[in-house]
Parts: C-alpha cells; sequence; structure tokens
C-alpha cells in the first residue's frame, strides 16, 4: 500500500483518529512566540494548524490525504477559524524561500533518503530569525506500541537532525520518553525528540 492510500484509509474513519486537540509541545511553545505565518506539513486532519489560526497566526498546511484535508476544513469550520490548505506530497510543495515565520513539524517521519531533502526545504522557506519546531518519534519507540512508523530508517535521532538543520541554532533539544496520550493511536510510553531551532 503507498502512503497516500495508507493515509486515506486512516482518515476516513468518523472520528478524529489523532484526536481534535493540538499536540503538547506545541500548546506550551506557541503561545509565547511571536504570531506570523506557519507551515504544518503533512498535516492530515487539522488538529495544529486549527490551533495556530485560533491564536490568530496565518496558517498555511498541507497533506497528500484528501480524506484529511476534508476532515481538517470541518474542524476549522467548527472552530471558527480558516486556514490555508493544499493538497501535496513532502517532496513536491512548493516551498517558496524566506516566505514562513515558522514550521512545525509534528510527527512528520520521512525516510532517510528523502528526510535531509525535506528538511532542508523546510529551513529554506523560513525567514531569517524563524523558528522550527519538531517533535517525532526516536528510534527508541520500536520497543513500545504508543505508534509511529516501524521501519528504523523513519525514525529521528538528535544527531541526524543536527546535521539536517546545520545552519541553524538550536534553541532547545530534548530525547526523552514521555507519556503520549493523543488518542488510541498515539498512547503509552513513547520515546522521542523534540527541537527548537532557529533560522540565522
Amino acid at each position: 500500500m503507498d502512503s497516500k492510500t495508507f493515509w486515506n484509509e486512516r482518515y476516513a474513519s468518523e472520528d478524529y483518529v489523532y484526536g481534535k486537540d493540538p499536540n503538547d509541545f506545541l500548546r506550551t511553545r506557541l503561545p509565547n512566540l511571536k504570531k506570523g505565518r506557519i507551515l504544518f506539513p503533512c498535516e492530515g486532519e487539522g488538529r495544529n494548524a486549527v490551533f495556530a489560526a485560533g491564536l490568530g497566526w496565518d496558517v498555511f498546511a498541507f497533506d497528500q490525504s484528501e480524506e484529511g484535508k476534508q476532515k481538517a476544513t470541518a474542524l476549522a469550520k467548527e472552530k471558527n477559524v480558516t486556514f490555508h490548505y493544499e493538497i501535496s506530497d513532502v517532496l513536491n510543495y512548493p516551498y517558496a524561500p524566506e516566505q514562513m515565520d515558522m514550521v512545525a513539524l509534528i510527527y512528520c517521519h520521512f525516510h532517510k533518503s528523502i528526510r535531509t531533502t525535506v528538511h532542508r526545504n523546510c529551513v529554506r522557506t523560513l525567514k531569517p530569525g524563524g523558528i522550527l519546531l519538531l517533535e517525532a518519534f526516536s528510534p527508541e519507540q520500536l520497543q513500545y506500541t504508543s505508534g509511529g512508523p516501524k521501519d528504523p530508517d523513519m525514525l529521528c535521532n538528535l544527531k541526524d537532525l543536527r546535521m539536517d538543520f546545520s545552519e541553524m541554532n538550536i534553541e532547545y533539544e530534548e530525547a526523552l520518553e514521555i507519556e503520549l496520550n493523543e488518542s488510541p493511536f498515539h498512547r503509552g510510553k513513547a520515546a522521542i525528540v523534540r527541537l527548537v531551532l532557529r533560522k540565522i
């Protein structure tokens, strides 16, 4: 099964499979930052984009899943917010240079064969001084059943991420274990990495 079909089938459920509430890391960090244009790659059902729009950010999002977009649009209507949402895969999205004040990569897992390219595209679209926030599963997640890819080549460690984002200043980084409780697909003990970086 290809990735687009997988996500369309997952998001076809009437329920929001990752919930309607934003990711905790994003929820605690975003209100403290100066509002501007923010990009959410692989945004799925829209929980994080809707949260940012509710705070007053100018939100741009994309995902390859039409089912995800439909649910994101419905959630935005429910919360009485608007944002820009396109259908695109991560390699073909038009990352216009120096357009975004922030990029949020929340559980966006890419195979190592394309990961660096995608990450550097995200850096390219940031304005100087722009922020990149990331939360993802680390390779240690393979011992847990709380979500994420089962392919180690799609999981993130801090060493590789530092190389991908080598032209950015690290403002915060951590590899840690947390108790996830975002949805049935993200529940239980989890091994993750978190980063906040600023474009020079």
